[in-house]
């Protein structure tokens, strides 16, 4: 992996041990893990809040997300984006209704089920998610441009394989 972030790791974790041992008798493994997911999630909070706005100045950060899971998946019942987002109904309807406002999502009739809605992104909404989407990945490429193919493959499989597990 890349040698700053396991450095960083260590030394935590020879910190810890030097105050007699990790808290809570946790392996010190655990313990880096703990601290970089951390940096990773606080730095994903601030990305995703930048990336928001870049598709819209009056986007909420926590809507970027249903977003990408439309431009990925294509039309979906209101009901399926909350479980996936892990909120209610009611603020579901008030992500949704915004996004319409903002015109970046229209709803129709589900044809399976007439009280049901379906969203999906509008092509205004697409495009300006697809351009966000396309410079978020020109940074990576910048940012690891010094990892090997393998390492960034081997950091996506690891990440998909936490985020699989981190589901159930």
């Amino acid at each position: 992996m890349h040698d700053d972030a396991n450095g960083d790791a260590k030394d935590a974790a020879d910190r810890a041990a030097r105050r007699g041992g990790p808290a809570g008798g946790a392996d010190p493994e655990f313990l880096s893990l703990e601290r970089e997911l951390t940096v990773l999630l606080r730095r994903a909070r601030a990305n995703q809040g930048e990336m928001a706005r870049e598709v819209h100045p009056d986007l909420e950060p926590a809507a970027y997300g249903l977003l990408i899971r439309l431009d990925e998946l294509g039309r979906q019942r209101a009901t399926e984006l909350a479980a996936y987002i892990g909120v209610g109904k009611a603020t579901m309807s008030r992500q949704l209704r915004a996004l319409e406002e903002l015109g970046l999502l229209a709803r129709e009739p589900d044809p399976a089920d007439g009280r049901a809605w379906l969203v999906d992104l509008t092509d205004e909404g697409r495009s300006r998610v697809g351009r966000v989407r396309e410079a978020r990945r020109a940074r990576y490429v910048s940012q690891l441009a010094h990892w090997d193919r393998r390492e960034v493959a081997e950091l996506a499989r690891l990440l998909h394989q936490l985020n699989r597990v981190m589901e159930k």
